[in-house]
């Protein structure tokens, strides 16, 4: 048997994943988005972008990825939000695995091939990566964001260090998994949700994503994510006041530390 043939066989038996990436107005950061993805070492994967009625050019920079067949475009008529934007990329799915790119942030070339032998190594459902903030223009802002080797549910409430855009989830594994329908904070939400029925999510001390500050986005303005990260204890996790103060401090400390990429 040729090489190339074996080579092949090899992509046909390894695993889809599923990139789920919602955009709106992105036209500006969209085609580099794209172009991570398309440098992936690993080659067995579909890209779902979901455009949220964007008023910009971005479904235009869009359609000229479209000639890759592993790319797909969903043009919502109304604008409804990530998650939204995000549950609808999960519907139309068709991978074992599910991983979440921004329409702003990047991957570097050997993100799912590290994170996909990580998590067939240790037969595991959920993991996520360390990663770098870049500034707004692309340029390197000098800090990493380090993680650590696991997270349950008590220890993500006092510290919401997983990044959206390293997290791997196995469908498999876990079954249906749907981000609350919240404006902000949904990410971290499902990955509650999750965590809370008794898995563990393991984190992989490698740096295999960009994510780019953009200014005046919600997780750029300190307070209003702090107010978000509150209401989420409140009113989607029901958490008492006692304890919502609790995890609160914790996540205020841990926040800061991240933000300057202190361990």
């Amino acid at each position: 048997m040729s090489s190339s043939v074996r080579a092949s066989q090899d992509i046909q038996t390894q695993p889809l994943v599923s990139v789920i990436t919602p955009t709106y107005n992105a036209a500006k950061f969209i085609k580099a988005t794209i172009d991570s993805v398309k440098g992936q070492t690993y080659p067995h994967w579909e890209m779902i972008l979901i455009d949220d009625a964007s008023s910009d050019d971005t479904i235009a920079v869009i359609q000229d990825a479209l000639n890759d067949p592993r790319i797909r475009l969903i043009a919502l008529e109304q604008n409804g939000g990530a998650a939204v934007a995000r549950n609808t990329g999960i519907s139309s799915a068709n991978g074992k695995y599910l991983a979440f790119l921004d329409s702003d942030d990047l991957w570097l070339p050997q993100k799912l091939a590290t994170q996909v032998a990580f998590m067939q190594e240790r037969d595991i459902a959920f993991s996520f990566t360390q990663y770098r903030i870049i500034a707004e223009n692309g340029t390197e802002t000098g800090v990493a964001v380090p993680i650590p080797k696991q997270i349950d549910y008590q220890g993500l409430l006092k510290n919401t260090i997983i990044g959206c855009l390293t997290v791997m989830l196995d469908r498999e594994k876990l079954g249906t998994v749907q981000m609350p329908n919240i404006r902000t904070r949904q990410d971290t939400a499902m990955w509650l949700q999750i965590l809370k029925q008794g898995q563990i999510a393991y984190g992989i001390s490698e740096e295999l994503s960009l994510y780019r500050k953009v200014g005046g986005s919600i997780s750029s303005n300190k307070w209003k994510a702090a107010r978000h990260t509150w209401r989420l204890y409140r009113d989607i996790e029901k958490l008492g006041l006692v304890h919502a103060a609790w995890c609160f401090l914790h996540y205020g400390w841990n926040a800061w530390k991240k933000s300057v990429g202190w361990t």
